[in-house]
């Protein structure tokens, strides 16, 4: 096998995970990738070391040179992370092999006065960071793609629907303002764990750093350093390396920052399968009002050569399914115990990568569905039509509540709905030829019935949702 590189009986194709498959997250969050952090988070431990004097400068230099995945065997790491139960001990055996054969003295302070944790959970904040880069950039797309959709249908007449049925007129424009409503709180809630959230990891073999401290002052002649200010100098001059955010305390086992971000990550996908649901009842052959982008023959069904399955939508549901479960996975190992878990810790890398590999598979779906939706508006005019004006009972019983009293007004409509419903007439028919109602009640009726003059305050609220 070629060192680095995932054999065809070992490779995560994504045969099972469509939803991210050759998108850009994906990438981003494979083996490979998560490999290159990790040796990223060494190469910038020790600059930050090496700026404080306590690491020579050319080994850090000779360390960062040669801090690259493709120089070791991703499966030979693999297959001996199951002796230590991180791929770490292996990464670092193997790495400092690399660094002796260019430099033996440089070798010497690979890894120096670290612990797999700090390495390993520091790779994963590198990789969230790379990740929610590619996420976050395809929400602010998909957001622009459902501000255009809202303003072009700002006052195009659609049902809205309650518990599966007809409810009263709405229109498209104050649907998709709302889905982007969603979309922009997802992208809020990522980029507060973003943008701060996402720590470096450095705490040694129990969160007391001493190993670093011990290491920075073996071989010095002069004073060794100050362990009051010297934990802080090394963490923030680590923080500016990895540009990543300085935590308070070591979080070995204080794991706040993967459960937020995995909070985040499943409120991200909730939104989009929110959009996803919405599309698959609009897109019904009986319903027809949107329909999917896409090239010909995608969404062909094995056997039913008719049928253009609603793909997109499909794989973003699929998301929104899967990531809050994974998320609560990794909420649970909040439960870590003592100051270095065995399990808990280890549980949650397979888990927060497959949900930033959803998250951002999704994103990117997202972005294809919302700037390519296809809108009928006719459609959602003629399906308006199916109940005969009925939509609109609920602004007619207001009128009547005044003059007839609010329960024997919602009485009348009942039965008139009933039996415009069995006869197939207009409610504003059925309506007319009750013999006790108001002159200027009748003489309004067909303006009372008309579902374009009831869509409330929607325009207004398209309007004010596309101001923020």
């Amino acid at each position: 096998m070629t060192p680095g590189r995932e054999g065809s009986t070992d490779a995560d194709t994504g045969l099972l995970s469509p939803v991210r498959a050759g998108t850009p997250v994906e990438e981003a969050t494979c083996d490979r990738a998560w490999l290159q952090a990790m040796l990223d988070a060494e190469a910038a431990l020790a600059r930050a070391q090496a700026s404080l004097g306590t690491l020579p400068a050319h080994a850090a230099e000779t360390i960062t040179q040669l801090a690259q995945a493709d120089r070791l065997d991703l499966r030979a790491l693999a297959l001996a992370a199951r002796e230590t139960a991180n791929p770490v001990v292996a990464l670092v055996q193997a790495f400092t092999a690399v660094v002796a054969d260019k430099d033996p003295a440089a070798a010497e302070y690979v890894h120096r006065g670290s612990t797999s944790q700090d390495i390993l959970d520091t790779g994963a904040m590198l990789v969230a960071d790379r990740a929610l880069k590619i996420i976050r950039a395809d929400l602010r797309r998909t957001a622009r793609a459902l501000a255009r959709l809202a303003a072009r249908h700002r006052d195009t007449l659609a049902v809205g629907r309650t518990l599966a049925l007809h409810a009263v007129p709405t229109t498209f424009g104050l649907r998709a303002a709302g889905w982007r409503q969603l979309v922009l709180h997802a992208e809020t809630r990522l980029a507060r764990v973003h943008e701060g959230g996402l720590p470096v990891s450095l705490g040694g073999a129990a969160g007391t750093l001493a190993g670093y401290l011990e290491h920075a002052a073996a071989g010095r002649t002069g004073p060794p350093p100050d362990p009051d200010t010297y934990p802080d100098l090394l963490i923030d001059a680590y923080a500016a390396q990895t540009h990543l955010a300085r935590p308070v305390l070591p979080w070995h086992a204080l794991r706040t920052p993967v459960a937020d971000l995995a909070s985040a990550l499943a409120f991200t996908t909730g939104a989009l399968g929110k959009i996803a649901v919405d599309v698959q009842g609009l897109a019904r052959t009986e319903v027809g009002e949107v329909g999917e982008p896409g090239p010909a023959g995608r969404g062909t069904s094995s056997a039913m050569p008719h049928k253009r399955n609603p793909v997109l939508a499909t794989l973003l549901r699929s998301a929104a399914l899967q990531v809050p479960a994974l998320a609560t996975a990794l909420t649970q190992c909040l439960v870590s115990e003592d100051e270095r878990s065995a399990g808990a810790w280890h549980a949650e890398w397979q888990l927060l990568r497959e949900c930033l590999r959803l998250t951002g598979g999704a994103a990117h779906t997202a972005v294809e569905l919302t700037e390519g939706l296809r809108v009928s508006p006719e459609r959602m005019r003629a399906n308006l039509d199916l109940t005969g004006s009925r939509i609109v009972s609920e602004r007619v019983a207001a009128q009547l509540a005044p003059l007839l009293g609010r329960d024997r007004a919602r009485t009348v409509l009942s039965e008139a709905a009933q039996r415009a419903s069995a006869d197939g007439r207009p409610l504003a028919e059925v309506l007319g030829a009750l013999p006790d109602l108001p002159a200027h009640i009748t003489d309004q009726l067909a303006e009372l019935c008309d579902p374009a003059r009831y869509t409330g305050a929607a325009a207004a609220l398209v309007d004010r949702a596309l101001r923020h």
